[in-house]
């Protein structure tokens, strides 16, 4: 099975409504459209730019009002993923969840109106110390028309472990949609996202948010780059990557997905890290 994805270098700017909002993600889901795309992966912590919307004083809203904006936020991607046919990883989103707990959440929408959601599962020291939040209780695949994936965001793609137990379950293509402030976080995302294609034999997709929010803590820098990577063999591009963004550019960055290619290497390739793991020695997360 073959599919085109792509991925949104979304470029964070302070706005004074939601519609400002719709209006840039409806641009970016257009223009993915254009391109016959039929899964497009936004970054984390996308929706933040509500934040910058700001209160009566003109203040930027703070964390805890950012829940609120759930319900038009999933009604806007519910109606572009129906009205394009297309399967959209929304980023993530800030909501609570039972006990007042705040999460961070990835969504999948459906063409069909279902929405998936994965919590991360790992928090960064920002997300603990200055928003409070909880992290989620385990991992989940998703089924689509094109096959099982899985969303991992941002921290959780530098821990193998996971990322293991997502493939044992049967997900062929990661979506990680992150967001990092600087290089060093950058990196270290994108090198291990890499890591993982190599170690499960699967694809990732991958990207991050550019730009600025003035007037928001903690999100006034942002370095991020798109890609959509492979496992380093033959069958695939040299070096393992299918299509890679301008680093810090707002663009949409696109490729194609052929899963026959994966149950080849898995089979056939090079190395085969699959099937080769010694569960003898280590757990066998399968």
């Amino acid at each position: 099975m073959k599919y085109r994805v792509a991925a949104v270098q979304y470029k964070l700017a302070d706005i004074d409504s939601f519609k400002q909002f719709e209006e840039q993600v409806t641009h970016y889901v257009r223009n993915a459209s254009e391109y016959g795309v039929e899964f497009l992966l936004f970054p984390e912590f996308m929706t933040t730019q509500l934040l910058s919307i700001g209160d009566e004083s003109g203040e930027a809203l703070t964390i805890d009002k950012l829940p609120a904006f759930t319900d038009a936020y999933i009604e806007l991607f519910q109606r572009l993923a129906k009205a394009y046919n297309m399967n959209i990883v929304g980023g993530t989103h800030v909501v609570e969840v039972a006990g007042g707990k705040r999460r961070n959440a990835a969504h999948l929408f459906h063409p069909d109106g279902k929405v998936d959601v994965q919590h991360k599962i790992h928090l960064t020291p920002t997300e603990v110390s200055e928003w409070d939040m909880s992290p989620g209780e385990g991992i989940e695949v998703f089924q689509t028309k094109f096959g099982t994936i899985a969303m991992l965001t941002c921290y959780d793609i530098e821990f193998p472990e996971i990322v293991r137990m997502a493939r044992a379950k049967g997900a062929d293509v990661i979506f990680c949609p992150s967001c990092t402030d600087d290089r060093h976080g950058f990196y270290r995302v994108r090198y291990c996202s890499h890591a993982r294609t190599i170690e499960n034999q699967v694809y990732v997709v991958l990207t991050g948010t550019v730009g600025s929010l003035r007037k928001v803590d903690f999100m006034r820098a942002n370095f991020g780059q798109a890609a959509i990577l492979a496992p380093n063999d033959i069958p695939f591009p040299p070096a393992g990557i299918i299509a890679e963004g301008v680093i810090n550019d707002d663009m949409l960055v696109v490729g194609d997905l052929d899963l026959s290619l994966l149950e080849e290497v898995r089979k056939n390739g090079s190395v085969m890290t699959w099937r080769d793991r010694r569960s003898d020695l280590y757990p066998d997360w399968s």
